[in-house]
This record gives structure tokens, sequence and C-alpha cells, in this order.
């Protein structure tokens, strides 16, 4: 029984502490910790966890309290309630970078009147699309691929056959083809994506994770239609992410079919690139849905390199070099 009443007593001593200074005279009866006490000092482990999650509790009821307090202030002073305060996050906190792209820059605008993909924005190409793989690849890297031609229109999965990219990337141009996607995987899981622009370049080279297949999505909707889907691009700001946001719409045609009700959606966050395939239901004519159709794969950029895929001779515009770009968790780099 001695140990049961020392623990609830310290259980007191616990909500005390996680009230704080501020709500002694609301509950005086409460006894408060030393200054310097942490609960991380008490020795016995049942009785730490114990406070500590009773701590935990006391606090969620603060946060909870001081919440609706906060809300009824506002709707007592009406339209003079002052401005919500907007919480810090990675995001907004992020350190400037130089290379952010300006839309009414005359530099920018000239280099992508002149750069690899300007045929594609004046119209003068139509996409076409190869998609294949690593050599002898298993199931699933199939299927993904077969899904992904379903999503990018006027594509073409090709199986490889113990054959070089240095040899593909000639035939594709001699077809015609603009663009390149080679799937790689590693113990028999998608795990990188090579992106090459035909005929001049730029290749980009992705690393691949958090593939989920249509039949792994939960309520997905049926198997897109043949329609072209909208494209959209979030959040790729700097020079760097305006050539890889213009290499993604370099894949799809230039006029969505807006009967189809289909999007794909690149949104790039903390140099995260997450694609989704959705589909809008109209509910009614205020009420608007999605409908996720798949597949879903997040990319993270590792190369952009000029010119056409070479692993050897290649030039290489940027490369990720983890020791040296991440030391800091607010600096990114699309």
């Amino acid at each position: 029984m001695s140990g049961l009443g020392s623990m609830a007593s310290m259980a007191s001593a616990a909500a005390g502490s996680a009230a704080g200074p501020g709500d002694s005279a609301r509950a005086p009866d409460q006894a408060l910790f030393p200054p310097g006490f942490s609960v991380s000092e008490i020795k016995n482990k049942q009785r730490r966890h114990f406070m500590f999650v009773r701590w935990k509790q006391q606090q969620r009821k603060d946060k909870l309290a001081n919440k609706k307090k906060r809300k009824k202030e506002r709707e007592a002073l009406g339209d003079k309630a002052p401005p919500k305060p907007v919480p810090k996050t990675i995001e907004n906190q992020r350190v400037y970078d130089e290379t952010t792209v300006d839309p009414n820059d005359e530099e920018v605008a000239f280099d992508e009147s002149t750069d690899e993909f300007a045929p594609y924005f004046n119209r003068q190409t139509v996409p076409k699309i190869l998609i294949t793989t690593s050599d002898r690849p298993r199931g699933r890297t199939v299927r993904f691929c077969e899904q992904l031609s379903t999503i990018i229109p006027n594509s073409h999965v090709y199986y490889r056959r113990g054959l070089a990219l240095k040899r593909i990337i000639p035939q594709c141009i001699s077809r015609d083809f603009t663009d390149l996607i080679v799937i790689n995987e590693d113990r028999k899981i998608p795990n990188g994506l090579v992106l090459s622009h035909l005929p001049d370049g730029p290749t980009a080279h992705f690393r691949m994770s958090s593939v989920r297949l249509r039949k792994e999505i939960k309520r997905k909707g049926k198997a897109p239609t043949e329609h072209q889907p909208e494209v959209i691009l979030n959040n790729f700001t700097t020079r760097l992410g305006h050539s890889v946001g213009r290499m993604f719409a370099s894949l799809f045609p230039h006029d969505p079919q807006f009967i189809g009700r289909q999007v794909a959606t690149f949104h790039n966050q903390r140099d995260y690139i997450f694609f989704r395939f959705h589909r809008y239901i109209f509910r009614s004519e205020k009420k608007v849905g999605i409908q996720e159709l798949g597949p879903r794969f997040t990319l993270k950029l590792r190369s952009l390199q000029k010119g056409t895929f070479d692993s050897k001779f290649g030039e290489y515009e940027w490369i990720h070099k983890h020791r040296e770009m991440d030391t800091s968790r607010r600096k990114f780099h699309l």
C-alpha cells in the first residue's frame, strides 16, 4: 500500500509540474516539483513511465483548454480579433535560395525560350515516351511500368534484354521518341528512375521509394481512362526545380481532356517529389472530391546531367552530395 500511495502522490506532483507556474493560482492544492527536477531522475522504471504518461496527459488537457479559451476570446471580439499567428514550420522557415525563380525575370524567360524543352513548349514536338526497365525485371517492376504507361499518354513499354542504354538511346531518337524513362529495381522492388529528354538531354537520376501499385491502394477508383490528364506541378521554385518541373511537364500533351476528370500531380516538399494520380468526383455544383487511381511513388533527385545518359564521361549540372548539402534541415534545393 505504501508503494501505491507514493505513486499516487508522485503522480499528483507530476500533474502539478505539467500545469506550470501560471496555473498555480488555479490549483493551489497541487504539489509542484522543485524547479530543477526532471522526471528522468526517477530511478524506478515503472514509476517513471507512469508519471511521464500522466504529465503528457496533463499537457494535452492544458493545450485543449487554452485552445478553447482563445476561441471564445476571438468569438467575443468578433472583427476586432487579432490575426491568428502563423505556426513555424520547416517550409516557412526555409533558408532563402539565391536561385529562386522570378516569373517576371527576363533572363529566366530567355533561358526557357532557348533550352532543350523549348520545342515542346512551343508546340513543335508531340511527346512520345519509351518506358523500359533494368535487366531481367521482376513482376512488381513490370506491373509498375505497365500502370505508368496508362498514366502517360503516347507511352510505350519495352523490356530490355541485356541491351545497353547507349544503344537504346540512338534507336529512340531514330524512332522520334522525345523521352526515355528507365525504372531500376533492387531486391525485386523499384528503387530508381532515370529520365532522359531526347535528343539533347538533360538526364535526371532519381531515387524512388514508397511505390504503391493500384491494388495496394485503399479506396481506389476504377482504372484510368485514355483521356489526356491535367498536370499540376507544386513548389518547384529554384532554377534547378524549374528545370526538373519542365522535364515532368514535357512528358504529357499540351491540351488535357478535362472531360476525363483526371489529374497527375508532382508535389515537391522538402526536396521530395510526391506523385499522385487522381480523378475528380463532382458530387454537386459546390462540392468536389478526389479519388486516387494510382500508382503512387516518391522521388528524390540524385543528379542532373547535361545531354543524354552517360555514366562515365557525362557532364553533370548538379549532384546531390549528402555531407556537403544536408547540413541544415531548412536548406532545400528544388
